[in-house]
């Protein structure tokens, strides 16, 4: 095996600036603000020889539909992308919880996420107890900060040793030390808050980190910027959630309605969608650079789309908008779009995202997170149920078809086009499951299951989960606070109460029984399901 750079990737920010404007506006959550019209740009570092630019042109059509030219391919012929050498984002740090294991799949593996506290760090270990194959991230953490799998009570050491098998004689032989009894571990490390995961427990991999980081954005470590992360399973796989992410022409139509867009010059329909000058200028194996007049942005291979756009911000709320680059914008405004898509198993993803910026700051301390999920993951649904059929339709032709298939006769369509050359060109049209899956997508659950906020973010969200309980608390008050008032009057002697006070608690008892049900269907559209009919918007 060649030896590895020691030193991490990094993502240079040339952060964009803004200008200011004078009205007030701060009727949505931030994300809502946000036109994701997302360049891309490339991954440093690499040493490939492959330099070419990708466009979707309508004077090159045959650019947009056609394969990967051979003479390209025949530059880097060899190369061929390793998913198991690579580092994973699992989960953000502020939704795990120390006290309990995390069952999470990534790259069709089995993982537990959880707190060795004896090391205080975080551990990633196969979730599967090597007695009779148990999940270990159904069992807890015992008062001595061992992993225990609650099947027969064998626990675990933070490096994967067996410490107790309660059903082995004391005086018999040391039956937990043989190498059977251990868990596989996996190696991690907490980069940007978040854990990253190494997706091969081989031993050689061991110290993995002293020779290869995880993609280093310095942007995230930069304690003058906000940057409040989020994180939804997608019922959709992994290279439809990057490419859609990459593509802002959809978002005046898939979003309609949640997302402010500029107003093109021309106005040709009601969502004004206009044309996109985009276009890629370098593409290797380790991801890509794409450009157009408003920002840039970087697809780092396989996970990190990383996008700088240009932005208009309400002074007084710290709002913003995607806009056209001005001249001589105040150098000390800057936000950054960053999306982590980590590949789960076929027909599944896992998004994480954040939006570190140095302006508005202090709306992030004092909102808490779950009111900017609540626009987030509307956005996330309004096209959740196109992509999801739109996937179905693609593994028909096969992967490698796409473009063959697919009509992309403009501009807006490069980086999509970038991402599926890349995709095919390096990685085959497909991910590496090593086996365990034979291709074929699970079927399509009913369209409520589909969009399932529930178990597809809220109980991996520790502020979401948070506020639903609470909420849900709160509408069990208000329903009994409306049958005790109720009740009080009913059983009141008519001469000890006045008719005012005896109408003010039945209007009381009224109001309370009426916000309960307003809050169960609050609860309910915001963490549970809520649809999205594009006719009806």
């Amino acid at each position: 095996m060649d030896v590895l750079k020691a030193s991490p990737t990094i993502v240079h920010s040339p952060y964009i600036p803004t200008t200011t404007r004078n009205k007030t506006q701060f009727a949505k959550p931030i994300f809502h603000n946000l036109n994701l019209q997302l360049p891309c740009y490339t991954r440093n570092g690499s040493k490939s020889r492959l330099f070419t630019t990708l466009s979707s042109s309508p004077i090159s059509t045959t650019e947009s539909i056609e394969p990967p030219m051979p003479e390209v391919e025949a530059e880097v012929g060899k190369e061929r992308f390793d998913w198991y050498s690579q580092w994973y984002p699992v989960m953000p740090v502020c939704d795990l919880d120390k006290r309990v294991p995390h069952g999470k799949k990534v790259l069709g593996l089995d993982l537990v996420v959880w707190w060795d506290k004896n090391e205080n760090e975080w551990k990633v270990f196969d979730d599967t107890c090597p007695h009779r194959l148990a999940p270990l991230s159904e069992g807890r953490i015992d008062q001595w900060g061992r992993l225990q799998c609650v099947y027969h009570g064998w626990c675990f050491g933070g490096n994967g040793d067996c410490k107790i098998i309660p059903q082995a004689p004391v005086d018999g032989p040391p039956v937990h030390t043989f190498k059977k009894a251990c868990v596989a571990v996996y190696p991690s490390v907490v980069q940007h808050d978040i854990v990253w995961v190494w997706p091969n427990a081989d031993p050689q991999y061991r110290d993995i980190i002293t020779k290869k980081k995880p993609p280093y954005i310095p942007v995230l470590d930069d304690p003058s910027f906000s940057k409040l992360m989020g994180n939804r399973d997608i019922p959709y796989g992994y290279e439809v959630l990057v490419e859609n992410l990459m593509d802002p022409a959809h978002v005046p139509y898939a979003h309609y309605g949640l997302m402010r867009t500029r107003t093109p010059t021309v106005k040709v329909d009601r969502e004004g969608g206009r044309p996109l000058d985009m276009k890629v200028k370098k593409l290797d194996i380790n991801g890509f650079l794409g450009k157009q007049d408003w920002g840039s942005s970087n697809f780092i291979a396989p996970c990190i789309f990383h996008a700088f756009a240009d932005v208009e911000v309400d002074q007084e709320n710290g709002s913003a908008t995607s806009s056209e680059i001005v001249k001589a914008p105040p150098p000390n405004r800057r936000l950054s779009l960053i999306f982590m898509c980590v590949p789960v198993s076929p027909g599944n993803s896992r998004l994480i995202w954040t939006f570190p910026r140095n302006f508005g700051v202090w709306i992030d301390k004092i909102v808490p997170r779950w009111i900017f999920h609540i626009g987030q993951n509307l956005i996330l649904d309004s096209d959740l149920y196109l992509l999801h059929v739109e996937e179905r339709k693609i593994m028909e032709i096969g992967a490698t078809n796409w473009q063959k298939a697919c009509f992309v006769p403009t501009k807006s369509d490069a980086l999509v086009v970038g991402f599926r050359r890349w995709f095919n060109k390096y990685a085959g049209g497909e991910i590496d499951w090593k086996g365990k899956y034979s291709g074929a997508l699970p079927p399509s659950p009913p369209r409520e299951q589909l969009m399932d906020r529930y178990w597809s973010h809220v109980v991996n969200c520790k502020s979401c989960n948070t506020a639903q309980k609470g909420l849900k608390a709160l509408e069990v008050i208000l329903q009994i606070m409306s049958v005790v008032l109720i009740g009080i009057v009913a059983v009141t002697k008519q001469n000890m109460i006045s008719v005012v006070v005896k109408t003010t608690m039945v209007s009381m008892a009224i109001v309370c029984f009426a916000a309960s049900k307003w809050l169960a269907y609050f609860i309910y559209k915001n963490f549970h399901y809520h649809d999205y009919n594009h006719a009806f918007v």
